[in-house]
Order: C-alpha cells, then structure tokens, then sequence
C-alpha cells in the first residue's frame, strides 16, 4: 500500500512539472495559426521558419527605448512614408520571395489598362480549375459574372477562379495576359517581381517588399482598386440564380480605428500570410509592406503594431 502511494505521489509532481514547463515554454495549448496576444508596443523575437507557424513565440521582450527600432513577427517588411519617400522601418526589403494573392493587384491593373468592357459577362470554364493548390471556390464552372464582378471578388475575397477568368478572357489568353503583368512590372521599376498566372497560387509569382511597395503605390492610382479592396462585403446573384455573399479578406478593414485606402491579403504555403496595405497613420499615408508572416493572425498583429509604434514616435518620427 506504501509503495502505491508513493508512486502516485511522484507521478503527481511529475505532472506537475511537466505542467510547468509547458507554461513557461508556450507550449502548454496549441492555438493553430494564432499569434499569441502582445502588449500594445513590443518586440517579438522571430522563431525559425520550421516554428513559425502553428507554435507560440519563446520570448516578448519589452520594446527597445530606441524609437527607430521596431521587432515584426513577419519575415520581410517595410513602411514606407509616401509624402517624402521616406522607409520608416523595414526588414529583409529586398529578400525575393514568394507574393501569394498579393498577385491580384497586378491583375486588376492589367485588366482595367487592357480597356476591355466591364459590364461584359464571363463565364468559368474547367481551365479555371486550380489543380495546383486544389483550392475550392463556390463559384460553379459554367457561372456567368460581369467583368467587373470577377474583379471585384478577386480583390475583395481574392476568388481564384475569378482571377483566373480574368487573366484566360484577356486578348490572347493568359501567356498574353502574364507577358502584360511582367511589361507592367518591368515599368514600375519592380526589378526583382515575376509573375506567372493571374491568381497567385503559383509559388513562382515573387516580388520583394521594395518591388510590391511601388506595385501598391500604382495601384492606387487606379479608383476600382482602392473602391474594391476596401469594401467590406458584396452580395452577387450567379447567373443560376444563386446569391453569393463575399466579405474582405482583411479583418481590419472593418476597424474603426484604420484608414485603409488599398489593401490586398496573400497565402500559399510557400509564401505564408501577406498583406500589403496603403493607410493613413497620425494624419500621414503609409504604405505597408509584410511577407511570411509567422501565423494567420500574425499579419494584422503585425500591422497593429506599427501603427501603435507610429502614433506613439509620430513626433520623432516628424510625422503629421
């Protein structure tokens, strides 16, 4: 009987320890591709690319006093103040990576400089299929939409098969569509940016965050860019009398306290969570650049962060 609880006793501290240990190395819950909740201004050391997703940060550091110094959970990034030029902060800003649907605003801008009707409907055929990535849609093939519908759920939701409709019904097809993406690209100076399909399921569409900060500035110019990636929901009726509800990819298109002027969301899993961003913080528009971030949520934690570390240096920062 002595033996007995003696056994238990130790198992229970056993357990105890192990309980431990768990707590302090963030390990005791698995929270999927969460970020784990962050103080309003803090630095975050960046785990390995094997850790980065699914797996909590080992340690949250307190902020440096140094206001110029800024830790983001995303692998590549930069912040660039479009009044002066001026990069506020950036991160790996020329490292050439994967750009996920960050592809679409290349798309949209070649659809609409190609002037072709937008009231002319579209209709998905099997070629709109992605067998790459074996992504769903709840677009049927044979579903007819207007141009301008196609585009706006591509940017608003980033709908594949839409962008994939709308690179194939450009004239010449889609090889004439992705030479178009390239010249464009090549013309806004992205110098280190390949496209290869309309969609950015394709792990070969890359860019740095240099290249898409100059890809977000041109896009702007465009009024149905900035109209359709910061609305917030659209409802369409299918051509088989079905209605379709979409909602924007960017959660924090829906908060109050951002001004978001342009955004567009990316991820394939070689890419990992992107967002790009034109915004206006402590009065100033910004553009905001980040590419393989560490979790699913970690993108708009990211963007979180510099706001708050923006407003909070703004003086510094001659912003304003």
């Amino acid at each position: 009987m002595l033996y007995i609880v003696r056994f238990l006793l130790l198992a229970w501290i056993a357990l105890l320890s192990q309980s431990a240990y768990a707590a302090d190395t963030g390990l005791s819950e698995s929270h999927g591709d969460k970020s784990p909740r962050v103080s309003r201004l803090t630095t975050i050391s960046h785990p390995t690319k094997s850790h980065r997703r699914g797996k909590h940060a080992r340690s949250i550091p307190a902020e440096p006093a140094n206001p110029k110094v800024l830790n983001v959970m995303s692998n590549a990034a930069l912040v660039l103040n479009v009044q002066n030029g001026e990069v506020i902060f950036s991160k790996k800003d020329t490292l050439v990576s994967s750009i996920a649907s960050i592809t679409k605003l290349m798309t949209a801008m070649v659809v609409i400089d190609g002037k072709q009707s937008l009231d002319e409907r579209i209709t998905l055929t099997t070629e709109d299929i992605d067998h790459l990535k074996n992504t769903g849609s709840r677009l049927a093939i044979g579903t007819s939409l207007t141009r301008e519908d196609m585009l706006r759920i591509a940017l608003m939701s980033s709908e594949n098969r839409a962008a994939s409709a709308l690179g194939r019904n450009y004239p010449g097809g889609l090889s004439s569509f992705v030479k178009q993406m390239n010249l464009k690209a090549e013309a806004l100076g992205m110098k280190q940016s390949t496209f290869v399909d309309s969609s950015g399921l394709s792990k070969n569409n890359v860019s740095t965050a240099q290249d898409l900060a100059k890809m977000v500035q041109a896009a702007y110019q465009y009024p149905l860019v900035r109209q359709f990636t910061t609305g917030t929901d659209y409802s369409l009726r299918t051509s088989n009398g079905r209605t379709l509800a979409y909602h924007n990819t960017n959660p924090l298109i829906r908060r109050p306290d951002w001004h978001i002027e342009l955004s567009k969301t990316g991820y394939i899993s070689e890419a990992g969570p992107c967002l790009v961003m034109r915004t206006v913080i402590s009065g100033t528009p910004m553009v905001i650049v980040l590419l393989d971030s560490w979790g699913r949520m970690s993108r708009a934690g990211d963007a979180n962060r510099i706001k708050h570390w923006i407003d909070a240096h703004s003086e510094v920062l001659k912003l304003g």
